[in-house]
């Protein structure tokens, strides 16, 4: 535990930091929830119509859409904490 923390001492976030990070954590949840309905109906429509290449790429789409909005908030809240 002593040689993580010389390696990479623990930040110490203000009251403000964490609510900062909390509301980034919120809209990322609310903007990928957004995504997978949205997607989500047209991945539905795709297995109803059997289309596999569409279902494919729509769900590959998906998991992309996710990862970038995940990256996006992982990036916003390392600025919060180094603030």
């Amino acid at each position: 535990m002593e040689r993580l923390e010389k390696a990479a001492p623990s930040l110490s976030l203000t009251d403000a930091q964490k609510a900062e990070i909390a509301e980034i954590e919120s809209i990322a949840k609310a903007r990928t929830a957004e995504k997978e309905l949205f997607l989500g109906e047209q991945i539905a429509k795709a297995r109803a119509a059997r289309d596999g290449l569409a279902l494919e790429s729509l769900e590959k789409q998906l998991a992309s859409e996710r990862r970038r909005i995940q990256e996006e908030a992982e990036v916003k809240k390392e600025r919060v904490r180094r603030a």
